[in-house]
């Protein structure tokens, strides 16, 4: 790859981004879809703070009322207000998904990208030790591990990320063993580049939209 090759990618990857952020804007249900996820976002991360009641405390002369003003979405067994319920557990589902995700591909991803780029004995070690993690049901296997780690929130969103990693892995790997093949990442090696510089600056950003 040539260094006007190298400046034309580099400069053609704003407009790219921007040729794709044009397209989700004029996609009206990607659009609307993105408000309504963004609109549920925000009322967990500043719902505690907007929440009429204490979500834990108990009013035994209010137990089970229905919608009204006072409780818009009613009242459980023990009293307690059900908005106020449901915007303090929005937070820590949220952060429960998405901590355990961000856990998965950041564990997933380089050892996929290993594996796939240089194979040999370090694909194989990878790759069967990822079907050995697959072989077991993700639930089972999550389960376990919460179990193993001990019963908290932080534990259960570490063992979910854990059991999800293989199926990055994987995935990682496939795209990287296409990729690899390609005529720039040749030309790269050609002019005697580092394979960590290969890696993370001609394979990575071709293997994460998948």
């Amino acid at each position: 790859m040539t260094a006007t090759a190298v400046v034309a990618d580099e400069v053609a990857l704003p407009k790219k981004r921007s040729r794709v952020l044009s397209k989700f804007l004029k996609n009206k249900s990607a659009v609307a879809g993105g408000a309504i996820v963004l609109f549920f976002v925000l009322a967990a991360l500043v719902g505690p703070y907007l929440a009429p009641y204490d979500p834990i405390k108990p009013s035994f002369t209010s137990i089970r009322k229905p919608p009204s003003e006072l409780f818009w979405f009613g009242t459980d067994e023990l009293g307690r207000d059900m908005l106020s319920r449901m915007l303090w557990g929005a937070r820590a589902s949220i952060m429960a998904g998405v901590v355990s995700v961000f856990i998965a591909i950041v564990l997933g991803v380089p050892f996929g990208l290993i594996a796939g780029y240089f194979g040999g004995w370090i694909d194989a070690a990878i790759s069967r030790a990822t079907d050995a993690m697959l072989a077991i049901p993700f639930l089972i296997f999550a389960i376990a591990l919460a179990a193993f780690l001990g019963p908290s929130l932080t534990n259960a969103m570490i063992a979910i990320g854990l059991s999800a990693m293989p199926i990055f892995i994987r995935l990682t790997r496939g795209q990287v063993l296409t990729v690899k093949a390609e005529d720039y990442v040749e030309g790269a090696r050609a002019i005697g580049l580092p394979d960590f510089w290969i890696m993370v600056r001609y394979v990575l950003p071709n293997v994460l939209p998948p």
